[in-house]
């Protein structure tokens, strides 16, 4: 299954503003996709609020997990993106 690991860029971390970005991008894209912090179990990257329970701040390492690739690799974008601006 494809993945990648990425650091968050937003400047609060994955608080309510970039978590909704990136849960209604990653439900828009048709597929599951999965993030995860080290030693943590994977949340959905459909729910916001899933997202939030991560408590990623800025410069976590984030894993992204998808059965495609394409999906992996825009969420990660968002991920690593500041959402914040």
């Amino acid at each position: 299954m494809p993945s990648t690991t990425v650091t968050v860029g937003s400047a609060v971390g994955l608080h309510a503003r970039p978590a909704t970005v990136i849960s209604e991008a990653a439900a828009a894209l048709g597929v599951p996709v999965t993030l995860a912090v080290a030693d943590g179990d994977p949340v959905d990257a459909g729910s916001a609020l899933m997202i939030m329970t991560l408590g990623a701040e800025r410069g976590t390492p984030v894993t992204v997990t998808s059965d495609d690739q394409a999906v992996v690799d825009a969420v990660a974008a968002l991920v690593a993106a500041d959402l914040d601006t």
